[in-house]
């Protein structure tokens, strides 16, 4: 086993393109490093529908050069072998470690393939990479980022000529290409031959930008805003400039692009300490409301004022203020979200006779709904002009709230005032989530193994009603990973994560409010509801 391993750590160094990680991995093959070596070469880094991602470093379990040109060279053979033989593929990338190596490494092997390669100018967000393909008319793109991981982390989303990003069966053909690839010399790869595009495709998603928001309508509410050390001030400023919005107040020590994330644990606006520095700026200028998007500027969060201090908003509460917004504006359209996220909208959109849709988890399936009008996810992502951008985008998203937000002061109102009038119409919807980081993966097949074989009946003293493990699917849903129970009143979801080594618990409670001023008891019944299902679950699943 030990020779083994080492014999295919030197064919693995014998290859790999990159001195940095040629180094690093030969250091550990001298040092006869048997258990770091046995964690990069266990395996391989699996591609699947969100891609690649994965920690950097040397070796096949690790994101790396040579990783990545395996990557996109199965990419292409997929690409080639759906008759796209000269179809351009656009690539975007981030501010993290490695990403401009990974995209001008993925335009060479297009190229070395026979494909037509553009990148984009410079890191830039990720939505401008989504929107590009279908301006470009590209057959599929790709995005080298890590979103909000941690800064030692890096990955790889393909998207295919729709615009969207890819679904089965895609990322198993793709997968399957990938493992054919037997050596790297195989692998063509070009020192010149593809484009990098000027500034053109980001003026035309700028220009796009606008079609999210009403002619005439209030453009006043003032913003701190935060782009989390990522790639997303230059063109929020350059949208919220176009809009004729007040320039936003930045926090200065985030807001340009840094690898390493210094002054955050982690690059997600939904951590505790994340949004600590925005707090700070607003609490020095009394914006009306904070926007922050993460590293890559595909997901947008925002905090408001509320007894006197500032707090997040969740995913929900922001998306039903966008979709309750949308609708006032006479929107017409499908109305999606994804299961994890509050069935809240289901409400709001037939309550306005607009088509509703629930998907799996991720924009990949809330972008390919039919007739999509408006697509959002609690983790912080909303899809505001499906017609532009297929994908969430953190950009869009801050302009449509800001609007909102100065409609609302026109009327000497605010975000939080109008969460009241949602909850009073639809009853409150308080939703709340169990996230367990794990370093060893079992832990979490332990506890989704442990809740299939002994579901839980009760949680929070409810009865749970209905228990469905998805893996099996359901009348609307392909199988995926998760456990759904329904109890009455309440809904619990459970998920291994698809980016992050996390078990994730989406918790909701709804609560009818006959009147406003019903609303201090109904939202202390949910919070003690909710607390006490998470208590109880956490039990069950033996986290």
């Amino acid at each position: 086993m030990h020779d083994d391993l080492i014999a295919r750590a030197r064919a693995w160094l014998a290859e790999d393109p990159d001195t940095e990680t040629r180094d690093e991995l030969a250091k550990l093959i001298d040092a006869e490093d048997v258990p770091e070596l046995t964690a990069r070469f266990s395996g391989t880094l699996q591609f699947g529908t969100a891609g690649l991602r994965g920690e950097l470093g040397a070796g096949p379990m690790r994101m790396n050069r040579a990783v990545v040109i395996r990557a996109a060279a199965g990419l292409a053979a997929y690409l080639k072998a759906k008759g796209q033989d000269d179809g351009l593929v656009v690539i975007g990338y981030d501010a993290r470690h490695k990403s401009a190596d990974f995209a001008q490494d993925t335009a060479a092997v297009m190229t070395g393939a026979g494909l037509r390669a553009a990148v984009l100018p410079r890191p830039l967000p990720t939505p401008v990479l989504a929107y590009a393909i279908r301006h470009l008319g590209a057959v599929a793109g790709v995005e080298v980022t890590a979103s909000h991981n941690p800064p030692r982390d890096n990955g790889y989303k393909v998207y295919l000529g729709d615009g969207s990003q890819i679904v089965p069966p895609a990322d198993a053909e793709i997968a399957a290409e990938i493992d054919a690839i037997t050596s790297l010399d195989t692998v063509p790869r070009p020192t010149t031959g593809w484009e990098t595009l000027d500034d053109a495709v980001l003026d035309a998603y700028l220009a796009r930008t606008g079609a999210v928001l009403a002619p005439g309508s209030p453009r006043t509410a003032r913003t701190v805003y935060t782009a989390m050390h990522g790639v997303g001030t230059d063109v929020l400023l350059a949208a919220f400039a176009r809009a004729g919005f007040p320039r936003p107040v930045l926090v200065a020590e985030q807001a340009d692009p840094h690898p390493d994330f210094p002054t955050v644990a982690f690059p997600n606006p939904e951590e505790p300490g994340a949004m600590d520095l925005a707090f700070a700026k607003a609490r020095e200028t009394d914006p009306d409301l904070i926007i922050a998007n993460d590293p890559d500027a595909d997901r947008c969060a925002v905090a408001v004022k509320d007894d006197g201090d500032w707090r997040m908003l969740s995913g929900d509460e922001v998306g039903a203020l966008l979709a309750t917004h949308l609708v006032a504006r006479g929107a017409r359209g499908t109305f999606a979200e994804s299961i994890v996220s509050s069935s809240l909208l289901g409400r709001i959109a037939e309550k306005a006779g607009l088509p509703y849709e629930e998907t799996l988890t991720g924009f990949k399936w809330i972008a390919r709904v039919e007739g999509l009008r408006y697509g959002y996810e609690e983790a912080l992502g909303y899809c505001v002009d499906p017609d532009g951008v297929r994908d969430k985008d953190g950009i869009t998203a801050a302009l449509l709230v800001t609007e909102l937000a100065s409609t609302l002061k026109e009327e000497n109102r605010s975000l939080l005032d109008l969460l009241d009038d949602i909850a009073v119409e639809h009853g409150l919807h308080a939703t709340g989530q169990l996230a367990v980081r794990v370093e060893d993966l079992s832990v979490i097949a332990d506890a989704m193994r442990r809740l299939r074989e002994q579901p839980p009946t009760h949680l929070a003293g409810l009865p749970i009603t209905r228990a469905e493990d998805l893996t099996r699917g359901t009348d609307t849903l392909p199988p995926t990973d998760g456990l759904r129970y329904t109890l009455d009143g309440a809904r619990v979801i459970v998920r291994p994560s698809g980016t992050e080594p996390k078990l994730k618990c989406y918790l909701e409670v709804v609560v009818p409010v006959a009147a406003h001023a019903d609303l201090p008891t109904a939202r202390a019944k949910a919070a003690e509801l909710l607390a006490t299902i998470k208590r109880d679950l956490s039990t069950a699943a033996g986290i």
